[in-house]
């Protein structure tokens, strides 16, 4: 197994892995124990500005902002030289992730339309888990064909694309215009140091970090602050080096986001209480919405478009793969888990805590259930395969 694979295997893992055992901090008598580190407060500032939050925010506010940067990282390089460098090969996994989004919402909305609280929930199952996607065809290794790994991380990344762009629309808080000119001021420094040619990474992440507070106090929420600088960083090296910053620093990150960040944030945001629960609490119409988003808006969402667009002749059929095997790479588009907690997050902790926790209770079965189907049907479609 390759490196790339081991991590994906492993990171999968670890994400698994927290997510169990916040459930199990949130179900045996460190309950407590488990919220008040959580609740813990930490403070930082600069000059008279101050921020003051519990840990989980500094960690949904913080930490992720490193897991968009890498995602900002991400999304550069494959649109300049990796699968979304070419018009034929973005097509496709376009029109698939708005599909995924699209039927998803619709169903969520079909659920809770009745109420303009819940409503504010409708993005949570627009999104697919790039780590336990990465995960699941790292467990099935090669036999997976080439051009169907390479259709559903294209997927997933557009998919991400769309996250980001809702998160910056819809879950904006009241804007502080000031806070927000400053953030545009270190954006556009980031901009000079690009076209300059400045290859240090210091000063881009001295800014980026700068930007990222001036953000988190605009009301736009801060982790789009590492997306931005993300694009910012710049892709070529030194004309004598082939050194590229961009690679350099995704290579860095991308251990530090699958082996600590991803986890930590699974294991402050994944621990729900069945205390009092029944098994009545599984129809509640955002559990509903959220997981039946997860189950079936995202495999038909993500399916149907894409069988239209090949059928129309906007898009060619995936070489080396058959319908059976992209619905069943469909179904795996279903696993919803970090984007869909983060933006229930957004929607509903500080609004009501018993609606996150439904729709945490949406997102942990709608994404389960995706997760053993999709890795069922792509053992079963793909065990005649010849290894990539």
């Amino acid at each position: 197994m390759d490196n790339n694979r081991k991590r994906e295997l492993i990171g999968g893992g670890l994400l698994f892995g927290t997510a169990i055992l916040a459930l199990i901090f949130a179900n045996s008598s460190m309950l407590e124990t488990y919220v008040n580190i959580l609740n813990m407060p930490f403070s930082i500032s600069f000059g008279e500005t101050s921020l003051i939050k519990p840990l989980t925010l500094w960690i949904n506010d913080g930490l992720m902002a490193l897991f968009f940067l890498l995602i900002g990282l991400e999304v550069k390089r494959e649109f300049l030289e990796g699968d979304l460098s070419k018009l034929s090969q973005v097509a496709l996994p376009a029109i698939g992730a708005i599909g995924g989004m699209i039927v998803p919402a619709l169903i969520y909305t079909l659920f809770n339309y009745h109420d303009g609280i819940h409503m504010q929930g409708w993005a949570i199952p627009v999104a697919t888990d790039i780590a336990f996607v990465l995960g699941v065809l790292a467990l099935l290794g090669p036999r997976v064909p080439r051009a169907l790994r390479a259709f559903l991380l294209a997927l997933a990344i557009f998919d991400d694309i769309g996250a980001i762009i809702v998160i910056a629309i819809f879950y904006t808080a009241q804007l502080s215009l000031s806070s927000l000119g400053l953030a545009f001021l270190c954006l556009l420094g980031l901009f000079i140091l690009n076209r300059m040619k400045v290859r240090v990474l210091t000063p881009y992440i001295l800014l980026g970090i700068l930007m990222w507070f001036f953000v988190l106090k605009s009301g736009v929420h801060a982790t789009l602050a590492g997306v931005a600088l993300g694009l910012m960083i710049p892709h070529r090296g030194k004309e004598d080096s082939t050194a590229s910053p961009m690679l350099r620093l995704e290579h860095n990150l991308q251990p530090w986001i699958a082996y600590f960040v991803v986890p930590v944030f699974a294991f402050s945001n994944a621990g729900l209480s069945f205390a009092g629960n029944t098994w009545a609490d599984l129809l509640n119409p955002i559990t509903m919405g959220v997981g039946l988003g997860l189950i079936l808006g995202k495999q038909i969402g993500v399916f149907m478009f894409v069988a239209v667009a090949i059928k129309l002749g906007f898009a060619q059929m995936l070489r080396g793969t058959n319908w059976t095997m992209l619905y069943a790479g469909a179904t795996l588009c279903g696993l919803g888990f970090t984007m869909s907690l983060f933006i229930a997050s957004l929607a509903f902790q500080d609004v009501n805590i018993s609606y996150f926790d439904a729709s945490k209770m949406g997102i942990l079965v709608g994404s389960l259930i995706s997760g053993l189907l999709s890795y069922y049907l792509l053992r079963r479609t793909t065990h005649n395969v010849m290894p990539n």
